[in-house]
C-alpha cells in the first residue's frame, strides 16, 4: 500500500509539473511587420544618404505617423532597419523593435540616429529582398501584414533577375513597397542612371497585395516623402481584404535587366 501511495504521489507531481512547465512564448502579435530595406551602395553619396537616414529619424517622432500607429486595432507595429548593397552586402542597423507609443518611437528613431554612414559596392536589389523576407522568420511577432520598404537610386546589377526575387517573396505573402530616389540622374558619375527608375520599380521590384511607390524628385520633399510612404504602410489594410491578384502580369514598360545590361556596358562586355 505504502509502494502503491509512493507510486501515485511521483505520478500526480509528474502531471501537475507538465501543467505548470511554461510553453513556447507565443509572438506578440502587431497590426504590421515592416522590414525597412535602405539602399547604401556607392551611388548613394553622403548627402542623399544623410537625407534618407534624418528622412527616417523624423518620421519615427511624427506626431501623424503616431495616430496612425493608435488608430490600428492592436496600435502596435514592428520594425527593423537594413542597410544593402551588392550581392553579399546586408546589414542589420536596428533589430526588430515593437513601436507602440511615443516612448518606443523615439527610442528607435534615436537607435537609427547613432547608426555611422556606410557605402556598400553594387546594387542587388534582389538579395536585398530574398533576404529581407527571411527576416520575418522567428523574429517573434505574428501581423496580417509583412511589408518590405525598399529604397534605392538605380536598378538591380547583381544577384537574382530582380522579377524572380520579387516573385519568390511575393509568393509568401509578403508586400514589396518602393521607394525610388531620383534625385541626381545625370549627374556624374552617372554610370547607372535610369531616367525610368519610377517605372522599372513599379513594374520589375514592388508586388504584393496594395503594393505602390512613393518617388523622391526633390531633395527637398525627401523627408515628406517617406512620411507619407510609413503612414500609408502603417495604415493599410491587410491582405486579406484586397481581391486575389490575377497570376497574370502585365508586360513590364521597361527592361528589368537593364541594370545588368548597363553593368556589362561599363565593364566592355557585349550582351
Amino acid at each position: 500500500m505504502h509502494l502503491l501511495r509512493t507510486v501515485l504521489l511521483v505520478g500526480l507531481v509528474f502531471v501537475l509539473a507538465l501543467f505548470a512547465a511554461p510553453g513556447h512564448a507565443e509572438d506578440t502579435k502587431v497590426d504590421l511587420e515592416l522590414v525597412l530595406a535602405v539602399d547604401v551602395s556607392l551611388s548613394m553619396d553622403s548627402y542623399e544618404q544623410t537625407m534618407q537616414l534624418q528622412g527616417y529619424v523624423d518620421a519615427f517622432q511624427d506626431e501623424e505617423i503616431l495616430r496612425a500607429i493608435e488608430r490600428g486595432p492592436r496600435k502596435r507595429i514592428a520594425v527593423i532597419f537594413v542597410e544593402w548593397g551588392g550581392a553579399e552586402f546586408q546589414n542589420i542597423k536596428v533589430p526588430w523593435t515593437l513601436i507602440e507609443g511615443a516612448e518606443s518611437a523615439r527610442l528607435f528613431a534615436e537607435a537609427l540616429g547613432r547608426r555611422r554612414l556606410t557605402a556598400l559596392p553594387l546594387t542587388s536589389i534582389s538579395t536585398a529582398l530574398l533576404y529581407s523576407s527571411n527576416l520575418f522568420d522567428g523574429n517573434g511577432f505574428e501581423s496580417e501584414r509583412r511589408v518590405i520598404d525598399i529604397s534605392g537610386d538605380g536598378p538591380n546589377n547583381q544577384g537574382l533577375i530582380v522579377t524572380e526575387a520579387r516573385d519568390a517573396v511575393v509568393e509568401r505573402g509578403i508586400t514589396i513597397n518602393g521607394l525610388p530616389v531620383m534625385l541626381r540622374v545625370g549627374q556624374a558619375p552617372g554610370f547607372f542612371d535610369l531616367k525610368d527608375l519610377d517605372v522599372y520599380y513599379e513594374d520589375c521590384v514592388i508586388g504584393g497585395p496594395g503594393a505602390f511607390i512613393v518617388p523622391v524628385h526633390d531633395e527637398k520633399n525627401f523627408a515628406n516623402a517617406i512620411r507619407r510612404k510609413l503612414i500609408r504602410e502603417i495604415s493599410g489594410a491587410p491582405a486579406r481584404l484586397f481581391r486575389a491578384q490575377a497570376a497574370w502580369r502585365a508586360p513590364p514598360r521597361i527592361d528589368c535587366k537593364i541594370g545588368e545590361k548597363l553593368w556589362n556596358q561599363w565593364l566592355g562586355y557585349q550582351d
